[in-house]
């Protein structure tokens, strides 16, 4: 998909940007448009790009499996395993989480990992005496419950630059940043097609997996969420135990005859909504009262995209989600995010109907 938007340059001056390479147009890889890019990193010294060309042959191998989860035998549940978090673990999130942290720790680029999948940090192993200055951390497969019935599923990750000192071992204060530290964050969506999605604070690019040269290739340039949609993506089976100004909300989402879509893999969900526009709602609940979704492994790094495509994202109690100070490394939040008329939209449901202080 084409994507054109305008770009404001350093002396203020607004120009259009270009849209998505058109067929015939010269092939540009996530490699080269990485490296190409590196100028743009407040340290450029090449680890960063290291992270982000790992992170993608992760994906490329990941990619594989699901594809092919239904002939290996690796569809499921997982042998007796809740995760960190509580949920039940897929046989492809251990399989995803592996590879991910295998790719991570044999290049050194980084000097500790968190995943949703683990209960704490996991330390990487020096490379040839090389002290690394980043932190990675991922949801290695959101949205696993839906790979029995062969929906999109998704990897989400973000990178931060380590507070303590490169010459010691990481430590849990280097995690728990708040979302605005984040030097990169992105998703890869397992679907039609495999795309990988991120930004290191300059845009968002998307890169599509072309499957006949195991690459993926930059199909979307300067990512721009619409304005505004006729979409919204919450799971409405939940609405009784919703709280009233998000039930009210939701009502005002009907009698606007926007459309429900939701399909229960975070990543699928907001990719639709940067493409086409809406909002992505996850409120608390009874069981959930805090939120359910992850604020290190899903809402942080999510949020970087949407916003750096225009969007914006709020927790249900109104406060910026990438202004959030992590407390603990499976912290818990609500959230709304996407079109920034919606979520203003959401906003003003929320000041009306509250019976909470704000």
């Amino acid at each position: 998909m084409a994507t054109t938007t305008k770009k404001t340059s350093a002396n203020g001056t607004s120009t259009p940007a270009p849209a998505a390479p058109q067929p015939g147009n010269r092939i540009v890889t996530l490699d080269e448009f990485i490296i190409r890019s590196e100028k743009d990193f407040e340290y450029a010294t090449g680890e960063l790009t290291g992270l982000l060309r790992d992170i993608g042959v992760a994906a490329k191998i990941i990619n594989r499996e699901v594809n092919k989860a239904g002939l290996v035998n690796i569809i499921g549940v997982a042998d007796g395993s809740d995760n960190a978090s509580g949920d039940t673990q897929q046989k492809l999130d251990v399989y995803a989480n592996d590879k991910l942290i295998e790719c991570l720790q044999n290049s050194g680029e980084c000097c500790a990992i968190a995943s949703e999948e683990n209960e704490d940090i996991i330390q990487v192993a020096s490379v040839n005496n090389k002290a690394s200055n980043y932190v990675v951390l991922f949801d290695p497969l959101d949205g696993s419950s839906n790979i029995d019935v062969n929906v999109s599923v998704g990897t989400i990750f973000a990178i931060y630059r380590r507070k303590s000192d490169p010459s010691g071992p990481a430590t849990r204060e280097d995690f728990l940043q708040p979302g605005t530290r984040q030097v990169a964050a992105g998703y890869v969506l397992y679907g039609t097609s495999t795309i990988l999605v991120y930004t290191t604070g300059h845009g968002v690019n998307g890169f599509t997996l072309d499957p006949s040269i195991g690459e993926f290739c930059l199909s979307h340039r300067n990512m721009r969420i619409p304005d505004n949609g006729q979409f919204y993506a919450v799971n409405q089976g939940y609405y009784s135990k919703f709280d009233l100004e998000m039930r009210r909300y939701i009502d005002h989402c009907s009698d606007q005859n926007y459309g429900l879509r939701y399909i229960g893999s975070m990543v699928s969900d907001i990719h639709r909504i940067l493409i086409q526009g809406g909002i992505f709602l996850y409120p608390s609940t009874r069981k959930y009262p805090k939120g359910k979704l992850r604020l290190l492994y899903e809402c942080n790094p999510l949020s970087m995209v949407i916003e750096q495509a225009g969007g914006k994202s709020l927790t249900t109690q109104l406060k910026r989600i990438l202004d959030m100070e992590p407390r603990e490394l499976h912290q818990r939040c609500t959230i709304a995010i996407g079109s920034p008329r919606m979520v203003d939209e959401l906003n003003a449901f929320v000041e009306r109907y509250s019976a909470l202080p704000l």
